[in-house]
């Protein structure tokens, strides 16, 4: 009944074909239409998996108590100095706070007038008491810049301080790093190059580290996911700020993206930027693929002409269905491309083959109904059902994906047996002169059915003994390592990362209460894997009385000389007079000494005259390079005097906001001990927290979570699959045992795929993992076109038109993967790596190992030009 039905619509098609191409057509122009007015994507990524799932209401939850930490852009601003890091990233936060079309909040992170002020406090008293001494001994200095804050007055800082070496009262070479850094700050203006000197890091006694040349602002922009890019917008308005401000400039300071929203967005930018190139080069190979399968240029046009028809009418009704696409279901059009046109080949192969026995295009036509008809409705069937398969899993991005891919494979065998038979009949190919197949293969054809056992034996004991290598199979639930490295967002993240102070890879547990939440910190403290724990006790500092006692001591003596009154600016011919007199005096003090101290100082006085003999512009320079970032450490200093005792009570609200939800709940945040780029760090760390508070969230559980959200949704669906496969093979093939036949290679092909994984190093991925289903579906309808034909009474399979369908299926639908291997994007990537692979293990399993398996049909005695009353029965 089948097989006279399909029979009937091509003939119909053929008697009609016209009717049937505009039909067609208008189908098309109405689809593209549709799909182009229509066209929508949501690339917000946590729509993804299920918000159901007990893991993703916890992070909604927090989301809705502390927003920002998946909807932001973290803006890191580098420059050569702490000052003006901060300086910079003052004067780009305030820009960026009068633009709220684009952003909806901006925060400068560890800043603001509670830290300004309570900063001493969150020292060690040891150091405390080190800051405060050397301070103090300093007052006569900054007495003197801050009346004189020029050239002038820093030459006299530097005779005040050569004075202190006359007089014993600090040794020479103790004053080697700081001679040297002013060298080198006056020298790099004298040579045209950039310059910078930090106060900050003269006072520290050691280099600034990268924490500490480094400021962060915490962006919430307004999102667009109808875009590409939803971020890209407020990204822009940032990039403009900062060339506005010149930070580069006034500042040198570089400004970098990061965060969540700004890794999403380059990692679409990445997919997008060689997707053009990609693209084309499929379409190119798949032309000549095309041409080497069909031998035909009006064949070819026809099977992409039914291609194109089928894919707008799939990415119709997939918009119909879904209302916008996400990140994963958009790559319905390159399953299509890759498996949709199959359902083409099969057909075209067998037409090639039936018009070389018969010259009658429509008889041809017709002939190849009654032998392709059957196979290619339970391939198309059997695809379709292990798409859908996904439907009911978790994984709303796979289970979007299997519904509209679903619909497009029964999209695909619809188009295949009316709309490419019509227009077939319109272009009328020539006939073929030669037999279709591969009689080169009929000595593999001998071996394999001599052989049998043979091959069938080694081929299931290769695959057993492999075996032991799942146990080694991993999946990585790291996306950042789905991401290159070589984009700004990511290389970004990775440096911020290794920062235990910025908290990228934390878990976040909420209490009950504050004294729940230290009881909490101190118990996460005890995990081996836990690395610096912080909650809001963590900003009540310890030892305050001490500490505040050496603060108030510290503004008592310093306070009168950060408000020493402003002497007169000097004039250019006094700033010159002034270096002179300070390198002259510092001459005459390291006369006759050696050592690193002394060659400081010489190489110092030495610049100081080459200064005073530059022109005005170089003075203004220096003085810039010096002044300013010493403006900066000044009015922090009159900050950091005004330390006042700090108590939950006194914390101020924004703070309080960051830790405690609107109902009472206390957070605490804990970090990982160790790599944060490592997965198995990333993995131990969550299992250890979860193990002890099961309601924890943050990045490390999202991803250990969602890793087996996603393991879990492909076993479930690929049981699904199975079963339904399974069900619809025994309903058209009424026989246990060919059911078997069709898929046990299949089994064979994925066991040995995921083998071949482990041996070459190639671990699971949320990206690559999607070639399972893939896999299954080329799979399933290689097996069913041999099977079909074998119970058909078909020998000598290898030598066949089926063969050669098959072969140039595979590589065109190899291709279509395979163009994204050479993506710039790792996970795009390792897609088209496995994708290659899982399709060279399943070609090899359809036309070397399932013949073998299948040895001589039943009715081999039956004639092979008559198949049709077998394929009916």
């Amino acid at each position: 009944m089948l097989v006279s039905a399909i029979v009937h619509v091509v003939r119909f098609c053929t008697r009609r074909p016209k009717a049937i191409i505009a039909a067609y057509a208008v189908l098309a122009i109405a689809s593209a239409y549709y799909a182009a007015t229509h066209f929508a994507i949501d690339t917000e990524i946590t729509k993804l998996i299920s918000p159901t799932l007990d893991w993703r209401q916890r992070e909604l939850d927090f989301e809705k108590s502390f927003p920002g930490r998946y909807d932001s852009i973290l803006v890191v601003v580098d420059a050569p100095t702490p000052e003006l890091a901060a300086s910079a990233t003052r004067a780009l936060t305030q820009k960026l706070k009068q633009n709220p079309s684009d952003f909806r909040s901006v925060e400068e992170l560890a800043s603001g007038a509670f830290f300004a002020r309570e900063g001493l406090l969150f020292q060690p008293v040891d150091d405390l008491e080190k800051t405060t001494k050397a301070l103090t001994q300093a007052v006569p200095l900054v007495r003197t810049i801050v009346s004189d804050p020029s050239l002038r007055g820093l030459s006299q800082v530097l005779t005040l301080v050569m004075s202190g070496v006359r007089g014993k009262l600090i040794a020479l070479d103790e004053l080697g790093r700081p001679l040297t850094l002013a060298a080198t700050a006056v020298e790099d203006v004298l040579a045209g190059r950039p310059s910078s000197f930090s106060w900050q890091a003269l006072m520290n006694a050691q280099a600034n580290a990268p924490d500490q040349t480094r400021r962060l602002i915490k962006i919430r922009p307004v999102l667009d996911f109808s875009a590409l890019e939803p971020g890209g917008r407020g990204a822009a308005a940032i990039r403009a700020a900062a060339r506005d401000l010149d930070l580069a400039t006034e500042y040198q300071a570089r400004v970098r993206l990061t965060g969540p929203v700004a890794m999403a967005d380059e990692e679409f930018s990445t997919i997008r930027d060689g997707a053009l190139r990609d693209i084309m080069v499929t379409i190119s190979v798949v032309f000549v693929i095309l041409w080497l399968a069909l031998r035909s240029g009006k064949l070819i046009l026809a099977v992409f002409l039914n291609m194109i028809v089928g894919l707008t009418a799939t990415a119709a009704l997939g918009l119909m269905m879904v209302d916008a696409l996400n990140p994963i279901s958009i790559a319905f059009a390159v399953l299509f491309i890759g498996l949709g046109v199959d359902f083409g080949i099969q057909f075209a192969v067998r037409y090639r083959s039936e018009r070389h026995e018969n010259d009658d295009l429509r008889a041809a036509l017709l002939e190849t109904a009654k032998r392709i008809g059957a196979p290619l409705t339970l391939a198309a069937a059997a695809v379709a059902a292990g798409f859908l398969s996904f439907t009911p899993t978790d994984y709303s991005g796979i289970s979007e994906l299997g519904v509209i891919a679903g619909a497009g494979m029964l999209i695909a065998f619809v188009t295949s047996i009316t709309h490419l038979p019509a227009l077939l009949t319109i272009l009328r190919p020539p006939g073929e002169p030669e037999e279709i197949g591969y009689r080169a293969l009929a000595p593999v054809d001998r071996f394999l059915e001599r052989y049998r056992i043979a091959v069938v034996g080694g081929t299931g004991l290769v695959a057993l003994l492999g075996t032991p290598l799942l146990y080694f199979l991993t999946f990585d639930i790291n996306p950042v390592n789905l991401r290159s490295r070589n984009v700004e967002s990511v290389a970004t993240f990775i440096d911020l990362s290794n920062d235990p102070n910025i908290g990228a890879n934390a878990i976040a547990v909420l209490t009950r209460s504050p004294i729940e939440a230290v009881a909490t910190a101190d118990r996460l403290r005890q995990l081996p894997e836990a690395g610096r724990v912080v909650t809001l006790a963590s900003f009540v500092p310890d030892n305050q009385e001490q500490k505040l006692t050496l603060i108030k001591e510290l503004k008592q003596k310093l306070g009168p000389a950060l408000a020493a009154k402003v002497r007169p600016a000097p004039s250019d011919a006094e700033n010159v007079a002034a270096l002179r007199s300070a390198a002259k005096f510092t001459l005459e003090i390291v006369d006759g000494r050696t050592g690193p101290g002394a060659d400081a100082a010489n190489r110092l006085a030495a610049d100081l005259t080459r200064l005073a003999d530059a022109d005005q512009t170089a003075r203004d320079k220096v003085a810039a390079a010096f002044l300013q970032p010493l403006r900066v450490v000044l009015d922090d200093w009159r900050q950091l005097l005004q330390a006042q005792p700090v108590s939950f009570e006194t914390l101020p609200m924004e703070l309080v906001n960051e830790w405690v939800t609107a109902d009472g709940r206390v957070r605490v945040d804990v970090m990982p001990k160790g790599n944060p780029n490592d997965t198995e760090v990333l993995r131990a760390f969550a299992r250890a927290v979860l193990a002890v508070y099961p309601s924890a969230t943050g990045m490390p559980i999202s991803i250990l979570e969602a890793g087996e959200t996603v393991i879990s949704a492909f076993a479930l669906a690929g049981i699904y699959a199975l079963l339904s496969i399974t069900i619809l093979l025994w309903i058209v093939l009424k026989r246990f045992g060919d059911v078997l036949l069709t898929l046990v290679p299949l089994l064979l092909a994925g066991l040995l795929t995921l083998e071949i994984c482990v041996l070459i190093g190639m671990p699971l991925n949320f990206a690559n993992i999607i070639a399972l289903p893939l896999l299954l579906g080329v799979g399933v309808a290689f097996k069913i076109y041999y099977i079909m034909a074998w119970r058909a009474g078909q020998t000598n399979l290898l030598q066949s038109s089926l063969t050669r369908a098959v072969i140039w299926s595979a590589l065109t639908t190899a291709t279509a993967f395979g163009s994204l291997w050479m993506s710039n994007h790792p996970g795009m990537s390792s897609m088209g790596e496995l994708l290659a692979l899982s399709l060279v293990t399943t070609m090899c399993a359809a036309v070397l190992f399932q013949p073998a398996l299948m040895g001589r049909p039943r009715n081999a005695e039956a004639p092979v030009e008559q198949p049709v009353s077998a394929v009916d029965a």
